[in-house]
């Protein structure tokens, strides 16, 4: 990681976050039931056990898709990531777990490290993964079988991809929202959202 202890470039930072997404993303998957625990294996990062998949075809498509986002991070070109849960049966949205890109752009500039510790840092990722955990707490019981999907809100002009295609944006009618704490980089920001549908579909 380009990186000092005391320090952060651009490159460390798009790294940081991207890594909070992987784990992120897996946490959600597991702690909503999404796949089965025993698809799951547990890890210790940020000083905590996290569950991160065992299935190789969704770990696949989770590493490329945080690939591309770190990339988007590096050039400050992304804006947001949506985590959308939908039952499997009827298509609706049943939850929405958005995360708000700030990127601090000037970074781009500037090869000079940003006075950020690294392990402050990764205490804000470590708070918002808890929250993230602590979750089962007050979200529906997800009753029917459920998918999701991932959206992310990158700059208008940006070419997109191959493997990715244009979306809608998923809401969630009269939707609850609870929102989680944020952290930052000091280049990027990332601020945590999330909304649910009050009642599940039998």
């Amino acid at each position: 990681m380009t990186s000092t202890l005391k320090g952060i470039t651009l490159k460390g930072s798009a790294e940081l976050v991207a890594d909070f997404f992987s784990y992120g993303i897996n946490s959600i998957l597991y702690q909503r039931g999404i796949y089965p625990p025993e698809q799951f294996t547990r890890v210790s990062q940020y000083d905590m056990s996290l569950q991160v998949t065992s299935n190789s075809e969704l770990k696949n498509y989770l590493d490329s898709v945080v690939s591309q986002l770190k990339e988007w991070l590096l050039n400050c070109t992304v804006q947001k990531l949506v985590l959308v849960i939908t039952c499997l049966d009827t298509s609706e949205v049943l939850e929405r777990w958005q995360f708000d890109i700030e990127c601090d752009k000037s970074a781009m500039e500037s090869s000079a490290t940003r006075e950020k510790p690294i392990q402050m840092i990764q205490g804000e990722i470590r708070a918002v993964l808890r929250q993230i955990t602590a979750s089962v707490t007050f979200l529906p019981l997800l009753e029917t079988p459920c998918s999701f999907n991932l959206l992310i809100y990158t700059d208008k002009d940006l070419a997109i991809p191959e493997q990715w295609e244009e979306s809608g944006p998923h809401r969630i009618s009269q939707p609850e929202e609870v929102h989680l704490r944020s952290f930052t980089t000091s280049i990027h920001k990332v601020c945590s959202l999330v909304t649910y549908k009050k009642t599940c579909p039998l």
